[in-house]
């Protein structure tokens, strides 16, 4: 079972997945391949080097932590049954949060008006969009300005500018995650930091 930590406040990771493996560590493919003939402690590698990444993510995009959780064992245990369908010669990690963003936004569908972010439990300390470092307030002032700020831009938006933006992932595997053409995932992107620096900017003058 996949422990349930809560997100704390992880320094922004924009390695490649495959650099997550520390020289001497088997690689993705090599574990998916472990699995497949019946070593399970393998997947237990795999959940230790993308789970804090993958709550981080599901956090963002829910704003609760005991769903981000919830999201975050639901895809890890929807990527094991399915590793028969997995592409060995691709990584593993967009592959996963594929599964993981397709279920995030599936239960802000359900729980739409249900649903808001809450700003008390939004992380603080990861990157400012171009917030100028000059800005008068203190930083975690600053820090919660910008997931306000970022809760107000529309999940298909919000989703590909966290992805790129704040996890690093090129656009071609944004768009894999996303299940869009890279062309459009670029307008997105093109978009969604449009709104950002608008809001911001609103909100700085407020």
């Amino acid at each position: 079972m996949l422990k349930r930590n809560p997100p704390g406040q992880p320094a922004v990771d924009t390695r490649h997945d495959a650099d997550l493996a520390v020289p001497g560590e088997l690689s993705d493919a090599l574990l998916v391949e472990r699995i497949r003939h019946g070593d399970r402690t393998a997947y237990g590698e795999l959940v230790r080097r993308y789970e804090k990444k993958l709550l981080r993510t599901l956090y963002r995009m829910v704003g609760k932590a005991e769903t981000a959780e919830d999201l975050a064992q639901e895809a890890f245990l929807k990527a094991y049954d399915r590793l028969a369908q997995f592409d060995s010669s691709k990584r593993f990690g967009p592959w996963l949060f594929q599964i993981g963003v397709n279920g995030a936004i599936d239960w802000l569908r359900k729980h739409r008006k249900r649903h808001q972010l809450s700003l008390n439990e939004m992380i603080s300390g990861e990157r400012s969009f171009d917030v100028a470092t000059d800005d008068p307030r203190e930083k975690a002032d600053v820090a919660q300005e910008v997931h306000y700020v970022l809760a107000e831009i529309p999940v298909k938006y919000r989703t590909v500018l966290m992805l790129r933006d704040l996890e690093g992932f090129p656009c071609s595997e944004v768009a894999a995650i996303v299940g869009r053409e890279e062309p459009t995932v670029r307008w997105r992107l093109l978009k969604a930091r449009e709104m950002f620096k608008t809001l911001w900017e609103k909100r700085v003058r407020l």
